[in-house]
This record gives C-alpha cells, sequence and structure tokens, in this order.
C-alpha cells in the first residue's frame, strides 16, 4: 500500500512541475488478436468429411474409370464438343439480335408492335424449350410442303432439318429471355440522356447506338453471360431431335462400349471445362464494361491468387511494408 501511494505521490509531484513522465521505451505497442471463428473450422471439417465420403463411394462402385481418359479425346467426342460450341454461338446470335428487336418494340410506343412484342416473348417463355424442339420436328406432320411462292419449295422434311430445328428451338425461346434482359439495360440509363441528344438533334436509332446502348451494357453483359453458359448445357436437349452433339455422341459411344456412365461423366467434365472458359472470359468482359462506373476495377483471379500467395505467411492484422 505504502509503494503504491508513493508512486502515486512521484506521479502528482512531476505532473505538478514537470508535466507526465514517459516510460523510457516509448508506448508500448499494440498487439492485435485475430478473432477465432470456430464455426468456420468446424463447418470446413464437415464439408471435407462429406466430401472425401463421396469420393469413397464412388471408388467403391463399379464404375471403369479407364474408360474416361480413353474416350476423353475421341474424333467422336471432339466433334461433338465443337458442333456444341457451334450451335451456342449460333442460337445466342440469334437470340440477342432477335432479343434487341423485341425489347426496343416492347419499348415502343406504338401500340401494335408493343402487342407483338410482349406476345412473343409470353408464349416462348411460357413453354419449354423441350417442347419446342418437338414443335419444329414434328410441323411436317401437319405440312406436307414449304412453299414460298418463287423463293423456295420443298418438302418439310427436307427443310427442317435436325440442324434447323435446334436453331430455330433454342434461338427464338433465347430471344424471348435476350429481350427481357435487353429493356432492364435500356430502362436502367436515365432519360436525361436520351433528352440531351435529342436536344443536340441526334434522332433516335443514333441515340440508341451511340448514347444509350453502350450504357446499358454495364448492366446487360451480366446476365447475357449467364444466358451463354445456360445455352451450352441447354444444347444438350437437341440430341432428342437427332442432332449430333457432345451428349449424343457420348451416349452413342456409352451404348457401343458397355459403359454408358462412364461416357456421361466424361461428356460432364467437356461440359465443366466450356462452362470455366465461359466464366473467365465473361468476368473480363464485365470489367472491360465497368470502367466507367467504377473508380477501381475489382481485381482480376490471377492478382487474388497472387495476394492471398504473399499473405499466406504474415501473421493477421500484420501491416506489410
Amino acid at each position: 500500500m505504502t509503494d503504491i501511494e508513493k508512486t502515486a505521490g512521484e506521479g502528482a509531484g512531476k505532473s505538478a512541475g514537470e508535466g507526465p513522465a514517459a516510460p523510457a521505451g516509448g508506448p508500448e505497442a499494440i498487439r492485435a488478436v485475430p478473432v477465432r471463428h470456430y464455426g468456420r473450422y468446424i463447418s470446413a471439417l464437415i464439408a471435407i468429411g462429406i466430401l472425401v465420403a463421396i469420393i469413397y463411394a464412388f471408388s467403391q462402385g463399379r464404375i471403369n474409370w479407364h474408360a474416361v481418359p480413353e474416350y476423353f479425346f475421341d474424333h467422336r467426342i471432339t466433334t461433338g464438343v465443337y458442333k456444341t460450341l457451334m450451335l451456342t454461338v449460333l442460337s445466342m446470335l440469334i437470340g440477342i439480335v432477335g432479343g434487341i428487336v423485341l425489347a426496343v418494340m416492347r419499348l415502343s410506343k406504338n401500340p401494335v408492335t408493343s402487342s407483338i412484342a410482349w406476345f412473343y416473348i409470353w408464349f416462348f417463355r411460357g413453354t419449354p424449350v423441350l417442347v419446342q424442339l418437338f414443335l419444329w420436328f414434328n410441323l411436317g406432320l401437319v405440312f406436307e410442303y414449304i412453299n414460298l411462292m418463287p423463293l423456295y419449295k420443298d418438302y418439310w422434311s427436307n427443310f427442317m432439318t435436325p440442324l434447323l430445328t435446334a436453331l430455330l428451338g433454342l434461338g427464338l425461346n433465347e430471344a424471348a429471355y435476350m429481350a427481357e434482359i435487353c429493356r432492364a439495360g435500356l430502362l436502367a440509363v436515365d432519360e436525361g440522356q436520351t433528352e440531351a441528344a435529342h436536344a443536340l438533334g441526334m434522332s433516335h436509332g443514333r441515340t440508341l447506338r451511340r448514347v444509350i446502348i453502350p450504357q446499358a451494357m454495364r448492366v446487360i453483359v451480366p446476365p447475357t453471360g449467364n444466358e451463354v453458359i445456360n445455352m451450352l448445357k441447354t444444347t444438350s436437349l437437341v440430341a432428342a431431335v437427332q442432332y449430333p452433339e457432345l451428349f449424343r455422341y457420348a451416349q452413342d459411344i456409352g451404348q457401343n462400349s458397355g459403359a454408358p456412365v462412364e461416357m456421361y461423366f466424361l461428356a460432364a467434365a467437356w461440359y465443366l471445362i466450356m462452362t470455366s472458359v465461359l466464366s473467365v472470359g465473361q468476368y473480363y468482359i464485365e470489367r472491360h464494361y465497368a470502367r466507367g462506373s467504377s473508380r477501381q476495377l475489382p481485381p482480376t483471379p490471377w492478382q487474388r491468387v497472387r495476394a492471398n500467395m504473399f499473405s499466406l505467411g504474415r501473421p493477421k492484422g500484420a501491416v506489410s511494408a
């Protein structure tokens, strides 16, 4: 008790005359202790346990895993990959062009064109893609000929090939979804932009091309990228109308080789590879169109990997020099 009072008295005397005495070694550094998230560790252990159980279950199953690398680069599989990508690109071109036209029609002040666009979107969004494919493929039971007067005339079965059926079924259906995406993007641009462009003497079409659409792309690109990836997977449905693509070739190889499940795994692996590449492309396109709206662009995946690698040996809360 005496020592405490003495120390207090000395401190009081110094504060009255010379001011408070600073510690000899300077202020003690504050040590930051990171918060422990035990729930994360437990959930990570549970997830790892479930993953190990799934891998063990498949390893014990009667699956000929050697068939997957054996047929992975088979010429039929690579041909199917090429046709899948070609069908995806062509169908998305039809969908994007049709979607832009339908979006402009939907926003038109003309009630006739607006109603036509609304009916188209209502019909194609309200019916499944597989049903639309079968409708196009079996219209030959209703119409024996296709007669375009002096331009073209032939049997419907010769005209409606599996490729044309796939393009019409996928492309026209996609146009309905792209119309709503484009409409949302156009509506996201402030009306003052249109008024300013018209005040400068720009026509409605020129305003759309030069002012509205470039600004709307920031809103349109992310869902369009999702639609491209979804279209890549939806192409597997055209196997039902006899068009040979990746899934159809995998089915045929599986039936002939006696390894149908293994070929399904092979097809799934190729779909994962293609969707992963498209996802990377979508990321950089989004980053490109975000330049005018973000002061600092988000880091690329490689930049994130480098940042995480350099921060592995650094304690949490420490400041890098």
